[in-house]
């Protein structure tokens, strides 16, 4: 071994910082995700008319677009017209733990355009695109086409 070179009087040895790794946003539960319109994510935009897309990193683009056209069957749905967004979140996580369960592939969910939330906008459309965005069961969403509820429903992709 090397010797030691004495240190000068007064001077310590700095400590190692001790890193703290926080989860990435994608892996929190439902529970974790608040949205609000004013949260500075660019949800709070969304217009009951918009329509919504996500895609995870290694989901091809065509299949994002056999979602988005309807090609791909759907196995269930799940309708969250007239609750509040506690009651669809949890209604949501339930129907997405089922599902993945049951090894269901396609799942509709039915959000509404929020055309009765008056000023404050579509607030469970904002809500569900929120939430799906953080679900690790989620790998990809898109609007419905119009015959399926259009941009008031979402075709979810889910892990396989």
């Amino acid at each position: 071994p090397l010797p030691q070179a004495p240190l000068a009087k007064g001077l310590a040895k700095t400590k190692p910082r001790v890193r703290v790794r926080r989860p990435p946003p994608a892996l929190q539960d439902l529970d974790a995700a608040r949205p609000a319109g004013s949260d500075g994510h660019g949800e709070g935009s969304i217009a009951g008319g918009q329509a919504l897309s996500f895609q995870r990193a290694g989901v091809s683009t065509q299949i994002v677009r056999r979602l988005r056209r309807g090609l791909i069957p759907t196995e269930d749905e799940l309708d969250l017209h007239g609750l509040n967004q506690a009651e669809a979140r949890d209604r949501l996580e339930e129907f997405l733990a089922s599902s993945r369960d049951s090894s269901m592939r396609c799942v509709r969910i039915i959000h509404g355009k929020g055309y009765r939330s008056g000023a404050r906008g579509p607030v469970l459309k904002i809500a569900v695109d929120w939430w799906l965005r953080r679900h690790l069961d989620v790998m990809a969403f898109t609007s419905a086409r119009a015959i399926d509820g259009g941009t008031g429903a979402v075709y979810v992709l889910l892990r396989a």
